[in-house]
């Protein structure tokens, strides 16, 4: 029985309709105080590295009181909801404390991964934001605690829970020319803004 040209292409229409496209995905992960004061950094990567992605941007920094505020900008309300107005602020201030290193180190390290389904992929192997639910085997179940003077689970690391907060989080820690692809909208703009430069 002949087929003809219309034949085949009705079939790799039905073809493609089964076929799923890759969603490509960007992630923040931000190895913590705890993580750098552990050592930890060469086995995370190590761990993250099975998920095949590429790492396209990554730098080490002092986090400021602004960038911690911004970065856990829902935090607070959601703690004070939780919790109560005293309870919730105090945790959510332990929190910033955390992040910027008054417990263990004052640096963290931010990488930006990027490939297909980043985001579930780097959280399966991160496990549960707290280390006593997450799997054992997982980064946090392995290396992170809860404090038992603050409350604060110090979970090693962060992982982007979606794409709109892996988006957000990105430009908050990255600015475009700090990482090795165009991976969000970009245009440019003049700037007087002073900037500190080698001599």
């Amino acid at each position: 029985m002949k087929t003809s040209k219309l034949d085949n292409f009705d079939s790799a229409q039905e073809s493609n309709k089964v076929k799923k496209i890759p969603d490509i995905q960007q992630s923040l992960v931000i190895i913590k105080p705890d993580g750098l004061i552990k050592s930890l950094t060469g086995n995370i990567i190590s761990m993250l590295s099975e998920t095949k992605l590429r790492i396209v941007g990554a730098r080490v920094l002092k986090v400021s009181r602004e960038l911690a505020e911004k970065h856990y900008s829902k935090l607070k309300q959601e703690q004070i909801a939780k919790h109560g107005e005293e309870k919730g602020t105090k945790i959510f201030e332990n929190v910033i404390e955390y992040i910027q290193g008054k417990f263990h180190t004052d640096r963290v390290f931010a990488l930006v991964y990027h490939g297909e389904n980043a985001i579930e992929k780097i959280r399966q192997l991160a496990g549960k934001t707290n280390p006593e639910d997450a799997d054992p085997v997982s980064i946090r179940g392995k290396y992170g605690r809860i404090n038992s003077k603050t409350g604060v689970f110090e979970n090693v690391l962060h992982a982007s829970a979606s794409e709109e907060e892996a988006e957000h989080e990105i430009k908050l820690w990255f600015t475009p020319d700090q990482l090795t692809e165009i991976i969000y909208p970009i245009t440019t703009e003049k700037s007087e803004k002073e900037r500190i430069v080698w001599k």
